[in-house]
């Protein structure tokens, strides 16, 4: 006999819209919690914290010998991060990369990328990896009772809600993402100023924002480039909302008698290198940039060279203002909203603690 289900009247009766609002709100915060936002305080995602920790799990301090990243990697998705392997080991590289992390929290060994493709790292059977310095700061005293641990999805392992921190690595490694009606996108800025204005902060906790930007200026990019004013970045610290405009840092040099070349050696963050030099030679074919006689990258191990020689007849003053104009211009915007009704400062980052 079948057995028959009563719906009561009150089920029945649930408006759509409290409903939709209901599973709106609780697919929302799964997403910011679980997987698209860093936490505030230790800046880490779920899967970036599930790896630093994974790895602390299986003996891959600073110190000790590399292994392979498939060992880590299956430890993350098998104990702590039920999700592919593909997208655990892409947040890793990323972690590793030295052009995209302004202090890696991964050690690796292998080809993990380059500023010219960061996706050519190879498969993780290949590299090893094991925790960098700045990792063991974040993971410093977690054995003390620093921290609340929880269960993992399976109930099987427990794992830390967040990292015991050193520093805020929030502010000194940057950080992105995009949730269900947020989203972050924070510059990296430069250690020692950070945990400078932190001491500050604790000497005097009244301490102004103004004298807290004294203390760190702006962001500090992995990849370098000069950053174009200084609004921006006081309004990105102070309010959480603003935009931070960086350049290329470039010098004009004779390179032989008679003949003068601008010379790019910094570019601003996540600018693919390979994709900038395509797009002025393109500007020079279609003749929207003019007195250029030739374009070449000389860059290697030791610094990034790229070469733009200039025609004898021109000025290489005017030239570098063109391509400036055309084909150099980047925008880095540093917004943080934690909701509609709240945004979170430079000094409210400074001070909080792990219950946030």
């Amino acid at each position: 006999m079948t057995e028959t289900t009563l719906v009561t009247e009150a089920e029945e009766s649930t408006p759509l819209r409290d409903y939709a609002e209901k599973a709106y709100l609780d697919y929302s915060m799964y997403v910011i919690l679980d997987r698209a936002l860093p936490h505030i305080s230790d800046g880490l995602k779920p899967v970036q914290r599930r790896i630093i920790y994974a790895m602390s799990e299986l003996g891959l301090r600073a110190p000790a010998k590399h292994k392979k990243s498939a060992r880590t990697v299956g430890d993350v998705i098998g104990k702590f991060h039920p999700h592919g392997d593909t997208a655990a080991y892409e947040a890793m590289v990323l972690m590793a990369q030295p052009f995209s992390y302004r202090y890696p929290l991964v050690d690796g060994q292998g080809n993990w990328g380059s500023p010219d493709d960061p996706k050519s790292f190879a498969a993780m059977r290949y590299t090893e990896v094991r925790m960098g310095r700045s990792a063991e700061a974040l993971l410093a005293d977690i054995g003390k009772d620093t921290v609340q641990f929880q269960d993992n999805y399976d109930g099987g392992e427990s794992e830390p809600t967040v990292l015991p921190a050193r520093f805020p690595n929030m502010l000194v490694n940057g950080a992105s993402g995009i949730a269900v009606g947020m989203a972050t996108n924070i510059p990296p800025h430069n250690l020692g100023e950070v945990i400078d204005a932190t001491l500050a902060l604790i000497d005097q906790p009244d301490i102004t924002m103004d004298e807290l930007l004294e203390i760190v200026p702006g962001p500090d990019f992995p990849t370098g480039g000069e950053i174009i004013g200084r609004l921006g970045s006081r309004s990105g610290l102070s309010e959480s909302k603003g935009s931070v405009v960086v350049r290329a840092k470039c010098t004009i040099e004779e390179i032989r008698k008679g003949r003068t070349a601008i010379l790019v050696h910094e570019i601003p963050y996540q600018v693919n290198k390979s994709n900038l030099i395509e797009k002025i030679a393109e500007q020079v074919r279609d003749k929207r940039i003019e007195g250029i006689s030739d374009l070449r990258d000389e860059s290697d191990r030791t610094g990034m060279r790229i070469v733009i020689e200039i025609k004898r007849d021109a000025n290489a003053e005017v030239v570098l203002n063109r391509v400036g104009h055309k084909a150099f211009p980047n925008t880095v915007c540093s917004v943080v909203f934690q909701g509609a009704e709240r945004v979170t400062g430079c000094q409210f980052s400074f001070t909080c603690d792990g219950s946030m």
